[in-house]
């Protein structure tokens, strides 16, 4: 989207904390082979928010996250957290990758991935002292997967190993998350918790940036909502975005049933 210089300009990192906003996006763009993935993003996120990243598949989702995170280079473009370049941010922030990204057939146990969250970084090889285990233990407790402890995570199903990952983020006690598809191939049970820890996170004043799939709950989700194809088509209160014009500009025409079940669902609530 276009807006004026004075709009985009990057906020101070007095004024973005005092302001409540938690990232800042400014005319970010991602090309592979000089083709853009993601093109000309601007995005303001206040803190405390329930973020849902959605859009057709290869709309850029991950791409987003992964460039917001500096896991891959940026065409042009700037990125803020609180105020701040991501390099300077590193503990304020967790990152739960797509479970498929993972070498799950690694031989590490449940909990060395969980306290690993302790470290501050992605990497497997790095021992497990008594703090890391203590804190990767309440993890595991938050998510149900304290008895697996001492599992080999190949050995996990697909919705523990991803309640492992939230496990992992969790750990880090980040003040904003990135989650890549966490509900994708999940059970009901895992994809409750994981709400429900999104909940408590939200309470404790932090911010989730989810890439989801699911539109039927997205209004149940998240409170406010991105909707992305290559762009920004809208972003903003999910009350205010995720209505069946904007869903028909992010997906085009072949989604009309679906938006149209969307917006009745809105109409029920």
């Amino acid at each position: 989207m276009f807006m004026s210089g004075l709009t985009k300009e990057l906020p101070s990192q007095a004024h973005a904390e005092l302001g409540g906003e938690a990232l800042r996006v400014r005319d970010l763009t991602v090309a592979y082979h000089r083709k853009p993935v993601v093109w000309d993003i601007d995005l303001a996120i206040p803190r405390g928010k329930l973020v849902g990243i959605i859009g057709p598949n290869g709309a850029g989702k991950s791409t987003l996250i992964k460039a917001c995170l500096d896991l891959i280079p940026k065409t042009s473009g700037e990125v803020s957290l609180f105020g701040e370049p991501y390099a300077k941010q590193l503990k304020r922030v967790g990152y739960v990758p797509q479970r498929e990204s993972v070498d799950w057939d690694f031989p590490v146990s449940v909990l060395d991935v969980v306290a690993m969250g302790t470290y501050g970084q992605l990497g497997w090889f790095r021992r497990v002292n008594k703090r890391s285990k203590a804190l990767a233990l309440q993890a595991l407790g938050r998510v149900g997967l304290e008895d697996y402890a001492d599992r080999q995570i190949s050995q996990l199903s697909g919705g523990q190993q991803q309640r492992t990952f939230l496990a992992r983020a969790l750990v880090q006690d980040a003040d904003i998350y990135f989650m890549d598809e966490p509900f994708a191939g999940v059970d009901a049970a895992t994809e409750r918790a994981i709400v429900g820890l999104l909940k408590d996170l939200q309470a404790r004043g932090k911010t989730c940036l989810v890439v989801h799939h699911d539109l039927a709950t997205v209004s149940q989700y998240f409170d406010w909502t991105i909707l992305l194809n290559m762009r920004v088509v809208a972003s903003g209160p999910t009350g205010d975005v995720f209505h069946g014009e904007n869903l028909h500009k992010t997906y085009g025409g072949k989604l009309s049933l679906l938006s149209e079940a969307a917006n009745e669902l809105m109409r029920n609530q």
